[in-house]
């Protein structure tokens, strides 16, 4: 059932998510992207996911951090396609300074989590396509529901859709710079990853949890407690050897963020903005 969002996060720093605290437990819950379209002006997720973020490292009394959505069925999904030609996202892409702070989001949002001593816990409680899959792919752990669906939509030209059968994603093609085309070569085989990415397939929870990239799939009603079963785990152990360990494991994380990311968001930023310039009548014609 879909939760009616609230008008705002209850802080005044977030208008895209909100931030639960329950003990040594904070929860980051990202609202729907048609939400966030419906504001004036518009909430960008993309800028707030980093600050979120170190707001919560450097909070000494949270240990463990859940990101999911704060709607049942949705993680996290792309921009419906028609808002690609609306004047408001239109606007954005026309508006280098706009982009800027875009792109330079999704940056400093990897860079947190693969950064941050706390282990993040990604409930995946519905679809995750675009950006949403890529907080996936960066979070410690996932556990989602079986059924959930994933897409990069960046070159899926219109044609993905989320379980509901609405368009999302871009009716272009564009670079994957929001960080899945960084992280995913760490998790899959690169003729598997490239698959993915470049024919912007449509990949269930179940298909990545037997490829070893998602840790447990359930179904949608058990979704509660196998999350919080694994958070009560996570508090068991000592807090110093989970932060060093993470920061060891981390490191070649960084290191493919450092290699790749300020490349694939200059790469689709640059496409956005050229996207823009040509004043596309049919966007498949740019090919």
């Amino acid at each position: 059932m879909q939760q009616e969002l609230p008008a705002s996060s209850g802080s005044a720093r977030y208008r895209a998510l909100e931030i639960h605290r329950e003990g040594q437990v904070a929860t980051i819950r990202l609202y729907a992207q048609t939400y966030l379209m419906s504001l004036k002006p518009p909430a960008d997720i993309h800028q707030e996911i980093g600050p979120a973020l170190n707001e919560l490292r450097t909070d000494h009394a949270i240990r463990v951090i859940v990101i999911t959505g704060a709607e049942d069925g949705e993680f996290m999904v792309a921009r419906r396609t028609e808002d690609y030609a609306g004047p408001n996202l239109r606007r954005m892409l026309n508006e280098p300074t706009s982009a800027w702070k875009t792109f330079m989001g999704i940056i400093q949002a990897h860079q947190a989590m693969a950064e941050i001593e706390k282990p993040i816990i990604a409930k995946v409680n519905g679809d995750a396509m675009g950006f949403g899959q890529s907080l996936v792919f960066s979070c410690d752990l996932a556990v989602a529901w079986h059924d959930a669906k994933f897409c990069d939509i960046h070159l899926g030209m219109g044609d993905a859709t989320v379980t509901t059968g609405r368009h999302v994603g871009p009716p272009f093609g564009t670079v994957p710079g929001d960080g899945a085309g960084s992280v995913l070569p760490l998790l899959l085989p690169l003729p598997l990853a490239k698959q993915y990415l470049w024919l912007s397939e449509e990949w269930t929870a179940a298909d990545f949890a037997k490829l070893g990239v998602i840790n447990q799939v359930v179904p949608r009603e058990q979704l509660d407690e196998a999350v919080d079963r694994l958070v009560q785990s996570l508090l068991k152990r000592s807090s110093f050897a989970l932060a060093w360990s993470k920061r060891i494991l981390n490191r070649q994380l960084a290191d493919q963020l450092n290699r790749t990311l300020d490349a694939s968001v200059a790469y689709e930023m640059v496409n956005l903005l050229q996207v823009e310039r040509l004043e596309y009548d049919d966007p498949r014609k740019l090919d």
